[in-house]
């Protein structure tokens, strides 16, 4: 039932059609790092793809965001959860991330900084529990661009969720990874076609760039 070893393959280089042209805006947008913990990304080949692509269009992400004023949330799921904290988690995925807190830390490229916001994470969707959606509210953002692990997963349900409290998503589609191609390809489409727009760093980044310039 534990995350299972990922056998490297590669980042895709292009994202399916997508159903609705939402542009992201940096003046309503908010950047979620998902997941990127040590367990997390314990299960990819270090020095491969798609891990090597991951991490360098996350940081790019990062510092776009934080630079554009574009507020930075992580989620991180805590670790030494008791089965009552897991729920039905425990059947699909038992324990989880075990007491250490070096599982259960963010990468450290990736470690929050100052005013970055870090909510715990304990389903799928980084809105269950965490106050995700009361923060948004408060900042006055209505876009969410999600980046991290894994795809099919927290990222999708994430995306879905969002859709549905009516938060513009953004999927980043070099800037996720999967168990596999045909699970990160999965996901990618069903969110072109039902929840989100599906892009690349390359291009929110200049879109984002772009609105903020005024170009």
């Amino acid at each position: 039932m534990a995350i299972p070893a990922i056998a490297p393959y590669p980042m895709p280089a292009e994202t399916p059609a997508n159903r609705v042209a939402w542009e992201p805006d940096a003046g309503r947008a908010v950047l979620l790092i998902h997941d990127m913990q040590n367990y997390f990304l314990r299960a990819f080949t270090p020095g491969a793809s798609p891990l090597v692509e991951l991490m360098a269009n996350a940081l790019a992400l990062r510092e776009l965001c934080g630079g554009l004023g574009v507020p930075v949330v992580y989620s991180a799921q805590p670790g030494g959860q008791s089965s009552e904290q897991r729920g039905l988690l425990l059947d699909f995925w038992g324990d989880g991330i075990g007491p250490d807190p070096e599982d259960a830390a963010i990468v450290a490229e990736l470690a929050p900084r100052p005013g970055d916001v870090l909510l715990t994470k304990w389903r799928y969707s980084a809105y269950q529990r965490t106050g995700l959606a009361e923060l948004m509210t408060e900042l006055g953002r209505d876009q969410l661009i999600v980046c991290g692990v894994y795809a099919h997963i927290g990222v999708l349900m994430t995306a879905c969720e969002a859709f549905m409290r009516d938060v513009r998503p953004f999927v980043v589609a070099d800037a996720v990874a999967d168990f596999s191609p045909e699970h990160h390809e999965m996901a990618l489409e069903y969110a072109a076609q039902r929840c989100a727009v599906t892009t690349t760093t390359a291009r929110i980044s200049r879109a984002l760039a772009g609105a903020v310039a005024g170009v």
